[in-house]
């Protein structure tokens, strides 16, 4: 394979992140290094400490660009500026299915993080395939590996360029199969924003708790992720006890006795107990407690109706 210009520094797809990205009146040089950092060496960069020790090392004094801290703690925390949110399948599928680019700002509402919490898609149709840092990151992973979706310019052919040997580009219904096939073996969709990604969305991650950093990260008290504003709940009458629930909730949030039991806190609204349950008996609702779904359409139509 062809060595890549100076790190990759020359590569089209890199001129266009940085062109862009000098538009945002705050994003700095060192946001810029850090969003080029991330997509060259995202294996390295998603799996630090697991997957390369020793680039780890080296990272580790640029950890303030990397992780964030909150004001009453410590500890680096990722999430302010790296988060995903929760998507059950359909609202996961219209985002892979925008055809026209759109600009949503502030969306603190749906996206409750200070930092990167923006939908601009340009080019939208622009889909690729990504093998799985997280996945890839394991001695034994889930498979199959490719089930990463980076959406929209200037992601998805920086991707792309950088990572020829790992990546596909695919159509709007090959992604929404991708999905599809994703919540049959159990598996949770998540649309992730990131601060040095231009402060916005850029990808949807597949993916399950054994592999996902993130999910693990979340489970170790650092709120990476967040609800899909929807909450599970069984019709105790129609529960034949069929035990699907409890084995595919990925955040262990349902228990079985003599019939399925949610646990409201720990539920996060993926709707994947949904998909498995024999009986019927589970179903999505809205919860305003965990916060608004991210339904693009939805969030198209109120633009338009700004426009007006």
């Amino acid at each position: 394979m062809p060595r890549k210009p100076l790190l990759g520094l020359l590569l089209p797809s890199t001129r266009a992140f940085m062109k862009e990205a000098r538009r945002l009146t705050d994003f700095s040089l060192l946001d810029r290094l850090h969003g080029f950092v991330y997509l060259h060496w995202l294996y390295q960069y998603i799996g630090l400490g697991t997957k390369n020790p020793t680039l780890a090392r080296i990272l580790k004094p640029l950890n303030r660009f990397i992780t964030h801290k909150t004001e009453d703690d410590n500890k680096a925390k990722i999430a302010p500026g790296y988060h995903g949110k929760v998507m059950p399948l359909e609202a996961a599928s219209q985002l892979v299915s925008v055809q026209e680019d759109i600009e949503i700002r502030d969306l603190e509402h749906i996206v409750p993080y200070k930092k990167a919490r923006d939908i601009v898609l340009k080019n939208p149709d622009h889909i690729i395939a990504l093998e799985c840092p997280c996945r890839s990151s394991q001695s034994e992973p889930c498979l199959p590996l490719d089930v990463c979706l980076v959406v929209g310019e200037p992601f998805a052919t920086m991707v792309l360029e950088h990572h020829p040997d790992r990546t596909r580009k695919i159509t709007s219904s090959e992604a929404q199969g991708i999905l599809q096939a994703e919540q049959e073996r159990g598996h949770v969709s998540h649309a992730y924003f990131k601060d040095a990604m231009l402060g916005r969305f850029y990808a949807i991650c597949n993916c399950c708790a054994c592999c996902c950093k993130a999910m693990q990260i979340h489970r170790g008290g650092d709120p990476m992720i967040c609800s899909s504003g929807y909450i599970a709940v069984i019709d105790e009458d129609m529960c034949i006890s069929c035990g699907n629930c409890e084995d595919v909730c990925q955040f262990d949030a349902i228990t079985m006795s003599d019939y399925a039991e949610v646990d409201f806190e720990a539920c996060m609204g993926c709707g994947v107990c949904v998909a498995h349950c024999d009986g019927d008996a589970a179903k999505l609702e809205l919860d305003p407690a965990k916060g608004e779904p991210l339904i693009i359409q939805e969030l198209m139509a109120e633009l338009e109706l700004k426009k007006a």
